[in-house]
Order: C-alpha cells, then structure tokens, then sequence
C-alpha cells in the first residue's frame, strides 16, 4: 500500500545555543488533510516549521516529505512545498499583479505563462480589482491573501500556513479559513500553525498541541475534548422554584449531581454519555417540569490547553526563541 504520509517527522531537534528550542517532536500528517499544530507565541511552532520547510537546519531527528528525506534532498522539498508565513513577504514596492509575476519569473516560469499564472490567482483570491494598486492601498488581509496566492505558484501539493490569520479582523479571518478548505478541496495538504484555538478547532481534522518545544497531545479535537472532561447539559427551568425537584430528577436518572442556580432555576449537568441528555429532558417533562431553555456545551480547546499545559494558549514563551531566529535568519 502507498505511503499516505505527507509529512513524516521522527524526534525532530532544533537548537539555539543552549536553548533548545524543538526537543523531540513527531509528526504525521496524511495527504488530502488540514493538520493542525496548537501552541503559544515561542512553543516552537515556527521552528518546527523552519526546519521542515528547510529554513532552518536540522539538529536532530529525521523528516520526509513525501517520502523525500528533507535533510538529503532539501531542492526537491522546495518543490513539493509552498510555504506562507506569520508575515506577508511581497514587495512594497510593486503591485499585486508584478508581486505574483515576479514571484513566478524567480522560479522559472516563461514570462507569458508567468502573467497568466498571475490572473488566475489574483482572481482566485478576488484581488483582480486590485491588482494594479500599490501595495500601500492594501489591507493586512489582502496582504495575507497575496502571500498565500504567491506559494501557490508552482501548485505544491503541500502547503504550511504559519499564523496566517495573525492581526486580521474577524471577518477577513473567516475568509481565510474558507480559503484554506477550498485548497483542501481542490487536493492540497495543509500543515497549519496557529495560536487561536478557535481555528484549530474549525479548520483542523487533527491537532498536536506543541508546549515548550514537546508535542504534550495529538488526536482529532473532539477527543482531546475528552480529556478534559464530560459534556454539560445547561437548561433553566420555566419555574425556579422546581429547581430541588428537578435536581432529585436528574439524580434518579444519570446518578450525576447537577450545580443548581436556584434563583433562577439554572442547571448544569454533567454528561459522561452526550446522549442520556435526551434521557433528562424526557423524565423532566414526565414530572411535569417546564424548561424555558436548553443547550449542550462541550469542553473547548482552551480548556484542553489549559490542561495539558498549565496555561493558557496565548501565553508567550521563551522570547529567546524569536531572537536566536532572527540571528541565524540573519546570517543566512
């Protein structure tokens, strides 16, 4: 059987002097997929990224790409992947339409078939109105849709999105993220970093939760939901005052002791099986015990994250980190 991997990563290792910045992480990703990496500012996302993109050398450890050794074979990797990061890397100084012809001249494209390239992402990414403007007109989420258009020159079929919707308004978010599924749609794998936990939890069929260089968790998002805990049946009663009957209800029912808000006639019940929460809601009506509202709540993301890590997701790390890059990158 063909290997489905498109990322394969064993121990991966990055050092900055004495800090280590990636300590032992393993990676597979599957083709056809948009695999999330979940960390703060300084887990070692990027690195990690860096090196498997062949920014960065490799300390330790071992990566392919489709089945080509990232360390051996570092010019065929170029070629099998495009890679868009925290920051949009165009040229100020050009327009959009020049930006992705030039882009495409760098890499060996003819000049007609370069501008024809060209047209077609400007209007994939609906920038074609804008195509001529300098990029000082532009917005960060124009910017953030031109980067990404320009790694998809060549049409790699794997793609790295470092942060790419860092700064952007949530609407121009939400347009990103259906961006990102369209590429998936149309075949390519994704290998996303992101501190949000909101859109590892939207765009990612798996997750690994990365926390000071070690990956601590990988699985789909529901089941790392599951870690944490039982899903919470929420409901308030039409009458507060059926709040200890209702309790006494849930009691016989699921053995389970709700949290009560008497004054209001509030709820909440722990669910070890989602699906007894129709059990509850049948036997409530069977006492004759109105109920003005209802909802299910899950475990989020950042509660698994809190967790697994002791702190919240958006807490920076290791602000050393970003220096040693930018000095390596420096004398690159």
């Amino acid at each position: 059987m063909a290997d489905l991997s498109a990322v394969r990563a064993e121990g991966l290792v990055k050092n900055f002097g004495d800090f280590r910045a990636v300590d032992g992480i393993d990676l597979d990703v599957r083709q056809g997929e948009i695999f999330g990496v979940l960390g703060p500012n300084g887990a070692g996302k990027t690195t990690m990224l860096r090196m498997l993109a062949t920014l960065l050398p490799i300390d330790g450890g071992h990566a392919e790409i489709f089945g080509v050794d990232v360390r051996r074979e570092p010019h065929r990797i170029r070629q099998l992947v495009g890679v868009t990061g925290q920051y949009a890397s165009v040229d100020e100084d050009l327009t959009a339409r020049e930006n992705l012809w030039l882009f495409a001249r760098l890499q060996g494209l003819a000049s007609t078939r370069a501008k024809s390239i060209a047209g077609d992402l400007l209007e994939r990414f609906d920038l074609q109105e804008a195509a001529d403007r300098p990029l000082s007109q532009f917005s960060g989420g124009m910017r953030r849709r031109l980067d990404l258009a320009s790694s998809l020159i060549t049409r790699p079929p794997l793609i790295f999105l470092d942060e790419p919707t860092t700064g952007l308004d949530p609407r121009t978010r939400g347009q990103m993220w259906d961006t990102i599924r369209e590429l998936v749609t149309d075949g390519s794998t994704i290998l996303l970093t992101t501190q949000y936990l909101d859109e590892a939890d939207q765009l990612a069929g798996r997750i690994a939760v990365i926390d000071r260089g070690r990956k601590v968790a990988e699985d789909i998002p529901d089941a790392l939901k599951t870690q944490v805990g039982d899903s919470t049946l929420q409901l308030r009663l039409a009458d507060a005052s059926d709040t200890a009957l209702a309790a006494d209800v849930v009691r016989r029912l699921l053995g389970e002791e709700p949290v009560l808000t008497p004054e209001s006639g509030g709820m909440n019940i722990p669910l070890p099986d989602p699906d007894r929460a129709a059990d509850v809601l049948i036997g409530l009506r069977e006492a004759g015990l109105g109920i003005s509202s209802v909802s299910v709540a899950k475990p989020t993301l950042d509660e698994v994250f809190l967790a697994l890590t002791g702190h919240g997701a958006h807490e920076s790390q290791a602000p050393e980190t970003q220096a040693n890059e930018s000095q390596m990158e420096a004398a690159r």
